[in-house]
């Protein structure tokens, strides 16, 4: 687990911005926190990092899941939280882009026994001064080396 302390939105973009070169079809980025803890900003920078020509990146609150195409793969950003059974985000097609995209699932816990092995969770956290933390947890060995140099 590493804790990175995010003083600011451009510290967030900084983080989004370094971890992006690392992502590859079939990671998950499970994005967890309170509302207003920084999760959509966060998965707007690094969208927008990936994308090769810039586009607009709404959230996907109403939509549940808008998809983009990244480099050589899809790129999900799902919004569960007005999910009220893990069954939806089957129904969305999750499951499947799981296995074929980068997917960034915020309110994860709504996936409940779907939620995938192997991810990289970001626990964003409100901090003093409006700032923010995250902390970068991992499911498995195939995150430690992409992320060794990352805070």
């Amino acid at each position: 687990m590493t804790a990175i302390h995010l003083p600011d939105p451009d510290a967030t973009d900084r983080l989004a911005r370094a971890l992006a070169p690392r992502l590859r079809a079939g990671d998950v980025l499970l994005l967890e926190g309170p509302i207003g803890a920084g999760k959509t900003h966060f998965a707007r920078a690094l969208i927008q990092t990936l994308l090769p020509v810039p586009e607009d990146v709404p959230s996907p609150t109403f939509t549940l899941v808008q998809i983009y195409d990244g480099p050589g793969f899809a790129i999900w950003h799902a919004d569960l939280y007005r999910l009220t059974d893990p069954e939806e985000a089957v129904e969305l097609g999750l499951a499947d882009a799981f296995a074929t995209a980068l997917c960034l699932v915020e309110w994860p816990e709504r996936l409940g026994p779907y939620r995938p092995g192997g991810a990289l969770s970001l626990c964003f956290a409100v901090a003093p001064g409006d700032s923010r933390q995250v902390e970068l947890r991992v499911d498995g060995d195939n995150w430690t080396e992409r992320l060794e140099d990352l805070a």
